[in-house]
């Protein structure tokens, strides 16, 4: 049995086989070792030190740089290099054939993307799954939660059931083996979820008739009680780890990470924020920590100064998509419960998302405005930013028609700009703000807006975002993970801004590009051809 009482899947002989891994992270495997190579700047990126891979046993490494680093002419990238293999980018990222379109370009770069558990090399960070997987690209070369419901979403489409089928096998692996799914199959990701799209997955894999939904009801129960841990405990005021408890009794969530110490991939990143602010550096990275966990890393949403990272509040605040995703969870529960034989448990859950989903209606809700908002349970108010989860309770069923109403024309008087819908309404400089638009984001508003008939403006998202893919793609025979939103005289662009440069690949714009490809057949992204001219404008 789990530890919340519900009995694992059985997976089959196939995950008998995966190595047993080494859940240490690297901050905690090589210690003092781990901090003078981060502060050292042996590599460029913070990623890539925590990604390379032991050349020998990780504690023989650390025994022998203890005992060398302090000798004269003790040079550390020396040591490093012939201690680790480095698991290096490839600087000529796949491109499509001139002349190749761009549905056919998202098909032949499954195999590129596709990991196999063969792959997974012995003692590094990179945690072992039964199955083969897709990776977004770029410098991510692991396998991230919620990228790949997006990402399925062009498996589907694509006729990789195959892919999907062992997909489905690693995130019910994932649960079973860790109470939840990590924000990547990484050691260092294991202290933090992301948003939590398995029922989101589970739908999906029961449109295509993949399998029967009814076989991940211990999963999804499991991943729910890793996001309520504690709640029936807290008295109104009082929170521990994802929830909040408000001053009605209602429960709520946010993000959190159970460390408090800067992310092992952005090290100095992460230090160098903190000492920006005069708060505690613990607060401030455990915001930064939460904020990865929300997927928006990083946004003027989480922050009180739309120029400072450093004044970031993750942890204060009560995200409205992260509430609409646990609303679905509940609701999926209730359903399959039912279909299970299990009135007690439907009926409990059923409460469950009504419960939710009035706490929701009082706290993440602003008539005035016409939008939902973020909650800051700290302060005791909403959020002021209005930024494109406001559509996330619309995706999941969650809000009133009348909502659903004023939300459509709160984003198409605010959001909606030449490429699609804008992320927000800040201009911060951080990835998860104006200018850039991101394809999880249209996605759940088009699938939102198109739930509650407002079919016209997600129409319109769908087609301005197809357009702004299509730009790029004929101009410059790829995908990226984030596009500007506002064209420039010779087509769209990839996005700026974070910590990293600009990543191709890039599997959560290939899946939702490939999806609405299939449900838009005569748009004009469907001539193009990589190498051309931009397409014309709209």
């Amino acid at each position: 049995m789990t530890p919340d009482g519900t009995p694992p899947r059985d997976t089959g002989e196939r995950v008998a086989h995966v190595p047993v891994s080494d859940t240490l992270s690297p901050a905690d495997r090589y210690r003092e070792l781990f901090v003078a190579v981060q502060r050292g700047r042996v590599f460029e990126d913070s990623k890539s030190f925590v990604d390379c891979v032991p050349r020998s046993s990780p504690a023989r490494i650390l025994e022998t740089y203890r005992a060398e680093h302090g000798q004269p002419g003790f040079d550390l990238t020396s040591f490093v290099h012939a201690h680790f293999r480095e698991e290096k980018t490839p600087e000529h990222h796949y491109e499509s054939d001139p002349g190749q379109s761009l549905k056919e370009h998202i098909d032949g770069l499954w195999p590129v993307l596709t990991r196999e558990p063969r792959e997974h090399p012995a003692n590094g960070s990179l945690l072992p799954l039964p199955e083969a997987y897709v990776v977004p690209g770029g410098r991510f070369r692991e396998l991230y939660y919620w990228d790949s419901y997006f990402t399925m979403l062009g498996l589907a489409e694509g006729g990789r059931q195959d892919l999907l089928r062992t997909m489905a096998d690693n995130f019910a692996w994932l649960i079973e083996h860790y109470g939840h799914v990590p924000n990547g199959n990484r050691s260092y990701y294991l202290s933090r979820s992301q948003p939590p799209v398995f029922a989101l997955m589970v739908g999906l894999f029961e449109e295509h008739r993949l399998c029967q939904a009814l076989q991940y009801l211990p999963h999804l129960r499991r991943e729910y009680a890793w996001w309520m841990d504690g709640a029936d405990a807290l008295r109104p005021g009082e929170v521990h780890r994802h929830c909040v408890r408000l001053e009605d009794g209602s429960v709520l969530n946010r993000y959190w990470d159970d460390r408090d110490t800067p992310r092992e991939e952005s090290f100095r990143e992460d230090e160098a924020t903190a000492a920006q602010s005069d708060r505690p550096a613990g607060e401030v990275c455990r915001d930064l920590r939460a904020a990865a966990a929300s997927g928006w890393d990083f946004s003027a949403r989480w922050c009180d100064s739309t120029d400072a990272l450093s004044s970031i509040r993750t942890t204060s605040m009560l995200p409205v998509d992260l509430n609409s995703l646990l609303y679905k969870l509940e609701s999926e529960i209730a359903r399959l419960a039912g279909l299970d034989g299990q009135p007690g448990v439907a009926a409990d859950f059923a409460a469950r998302a009504r419960d939710r989903r009035a706490a929701m209606d009082r706290w993440l809700w602003d008539a005035r405005l016409g939008h939902y908002v973020d909650h800051d349970w700290r302060r005791g108010r909403a959020s002021p930013r209005l930024t494109a989860a406001t559509a996330t309770p619309l995706f999941v069923g969650a809000a009133s028609p009348a909502q659903a109403a004023a939300v459509a024309a709160t984003a198409r008087e605010r959001l909606l700009v030449q490429g699609g819908l804008a992320t927000s309404e800040d201009e911060s400089g951080q990835q998860w703000d104006r200018p850039n638009g991101w394809a999880p984001l249209q996605w759940l508003a088009i699938g939102g807006f198109t739930r509650y008939g407002e079919r016209a403006l997600a129409r319109d998202i769908a087609s301005r975002w197809l357009h702004t893919v299509g730009s790029l793609y004929q101009r410059e025979s790829k995908l990226v993970e984030k596009y500007v939103l506002v064209h420039e005289a010779d087509g769209a662009h990839g996005g700026s801004g974070g910590e990293y440069p600009l990543q191709d690949g890039f599997g959560w714009t290939n899946g939702v590009t490939r999806r609405l490809l299939h449900e838009d057949p005569h748009h004009a992204a469907h001539g193009a051809l990589a190498g051309q001219p931009s397409l014309p404008a709209r």
